[in-house]
């Protein structure tokens, strides 16, 4: 029976640089792909943010950042026009300032109370 040890073999044998660069070319694997957004799903999500900024209602937010796709949830405090950002503050008084060209999706969610 052949004993392979896999991944401790051939570590020997590469430079401490070259184990970095493979670690690194896998944790890029990792990363996500930033979607384009049709004009009917950018209708949609403004509405749902002006629906939300009317009547105080929290929203979910997926949006992209640092390669990876991130969801915040909260209510939006105010729409900052100049600078294409949205303040959303979480349930916990945490503030966003999120990218409004970073946003892949709005949706609506239930108030639930904390606790």
């Amino acid at each position: 029976m052949i004993r392979d040890r896999g991944r401790i073999k051939w570590t020997a044998m590469m430079l401490p640089e070259h184990v970095q660069f493979l670690r690194d070319w896998a944790k890029e694997d990792t990363y996500d792909a930033e979607r384009e957004i049709d004009e009917q799903q950018l209708e949609l999500m403004n509405e749902t943010i002006s629906r939300a900024m009317e009547f105080n209602s929290p929203v979910a937010i997926t949006h992209y950042r640092n390669r990876q796709y991130e969801l915040v949830i909260g209510k939006i405090h105010y729409c900052d026009e100049l600078g294409k950002k949205l303040h959303v503050v979480d349930r916990f008084g945490e503030i966003h300032r999120i990218q409004i060209s970073s946003m892949a999706d709005v949706r609506e969610v239930e108030d639930r109370p904390v606790g």
